[in-house]
Order: structure tokens, then sequence, then C-alpha cells
């Protein structure tokens, strides 16, 4: 059935003028090589994947999520491959979503792309995009609690908005209002999304306000510690800019200790110390 096309490939556009779909006759015509195989390893890696099972066993989907930051003109063949390969490998319908911090990405993203020939497409890779044309900005607290992933995905695709900061406080103060945990996530996921958009400096800002955010026990310790690790820093540098030969068991109690007080009269004592045992000489 197909060797008919090797010995005239004319056969092709004469049966199709028939069928009133035309195609114009080859003026040339190369037999290529008949194995796709890849010939060397290739790596293409989806930013996410999931997979979404559904109470209908026939309506579960595969759901490739990919960011796209600007225009990427290689981006649709990518796109198109990453589709088939799914569902060559799982067998599963697949679905490409593209999250976007800009309306004219969001809208380059969103053209179908269609692979064939113009009177006959094979194939249309047909993206579902999100940006700050269609992602609410949800800039009431009330609002943002109720959703707090939403919020934080409205946060970081309106990243580029002029009323960022307002969507920004409304996350901020919503995530008051659950765990450490589950806030630390969303804290790091709306920093890591915004990137090197204006709104991240706004972000680290409230971030930074107050470490005392979450109320929590954690909180306090961490910032014990690194009010710890800072003093030990200055009592190495004090003994070193002094001339004080420090070991290196001593330069590893130093560091290890985690009490502000002690670490406090280690200090008082590096300022006249002649030798780094005399920091803990008991008077």
């Amino acid at each position: 059935m197909h060797r008919v096309f090797q010995e005239d490939p004319g056969v092709f556009s004469r049966t199709f003028r028939a069928l009133r779909l035309p195609f114009d006759d080859p003026v040339a015509v190369t037999l290529l090589p008949t194995d796709l195989t890849e010939s060397r390893p290739l790596e293409r890696r989806v930013d996410t994947l999931l997979r979404f099972d559904t109470a209908d066993p026939d309506s579960g989907f595969l759901l490739a999520v990919e960011a796209q930051g600007k225009k990427d003109l290689g981006k649709p063949a990518s796109w198109t491959y990453y589709l088939a390969y799914l569902y060559a490998k799982y067998g599963i319908p697949p679905l490409l979503l593209v999250v976007c911090q800009d309306k004219n990405t969001a809208a380059w993203a969103a053209e179908p792309v269609d692979i064939g020939p113009p009177q006959w497409p094979a194939l249309t890779m047909r993206p579902l995009v999100l940006g700050p044309h269609n992602v609410p900005a949800i800039t009431d607290p009330v609002t943002a609690c109720r959703d707090i992933p939403l919020a934080a995905l409205a946060a970081i695709t309106h990243g580029k908005d002029p009323d960022a900061g307002a969507i920004l406080k409304a996350l901020a103060a919503a995530l008051k209002t659950v765990d450490e945990d589950t806030a630390s996530i969303y804290i790091e996921l709306t920093e890591q999304g915004l990137g090197t958009a204006p709104a991240a400096d706004i972000w680290r800002d409230l971030m930074a306000v107050d470490l005392s955010f979450f109320r929590s026990q954690t909180a306090e310790r961490l910032r014990g510690e690194g009010r710890a690790e800072g003093r030990a820093e200055d009592i190495l540098k004090l003994l070193s800019k002094r001339g004080v030969a420090v070991p290196d068991d001593t330069r590893d109690r130093i560091t290890a200790c985690t009490d502000p007080d002690t670490l406090s009269v280690w200090f008082d004592r590096a300022i006249t110390a002649t030798s780094a045992e005399e920091l803990f000489t008991e008077e």
C-alpha cells in the first residue's frame, strides 16, 4: 500500500487533485530513511508533568506545564514533540499549559500551531495559557485567604503589573493565617516565580520587614542561630586582627556555640586575650 508512492511520488498529488484537495506537483522528490529512532540521546524535559485521574476512567489526562518568560520560536516544535511523546508513552490524552508573566508572551503562546501543509495540517498544537490576561488579580486579603495557591499564582503571573504590590501584600497577609511550613512553601514559590521581575524586590522587602511574621518558635530559633553565627564570626575576626592564633579545635568550639550569652563573654575576653585559650578561662 505504500510502495506505489516510491515508484511514482506524483500519484499523491494526482489522487488528491481528483478528490478536490489540491497539492502542488513536485519538481523533485527524495527518498529519505524510514528509521525514526533517535540516533543519539537528546535530553528533553518538560517543566512539570502531572497525571490527573478522575471518577470517569476515560476522562483522565496528562498535564504538562511550561513556564515561559518570553517568545521563543523554537518552543512550539518542542511542545508538539512533548505532547506526541507523552501520548505515545502513556496512551493518555495530554494537555499543555503555558504560564506567562506578560500579555504579549501569553498571546504568542496561545496561538495554535499547525504542523503540516496548509491544505491539511496533520497536527494542531493548542496549548492552554495562563497569564495576566486571564488570571484574576487578587488584591483582597480575605479573598487570598480562601485560596492561597491561586493567590500565589496571581502574584506570579502579575509580577510585571503596576498593581503587583497590592497583590503581594494580600498574599503576605493571607500567609499569616496558615502554618509556618505551608507559608514557607508559598513564600519560596512566589519568590522563584517572580524571578527578576520588579515585584521580586517588593516581595523580598515584605518578607524581610519582620521575621516574627509567622509568630513561630522556629522563626525565633532561626533568628537566634543567625545572631550566634554572626557573633562567632566577630570573635574570630577580632582575634585574627589582634594576631592571636586560633587552633582548629578552638575555632570549631567557637563556631559550634549557639548560646548568645556565652558568645558575648568570649567576645569581651577576645578584646584583651593574648591566647585563644584565655576565652574559656573562668574568672
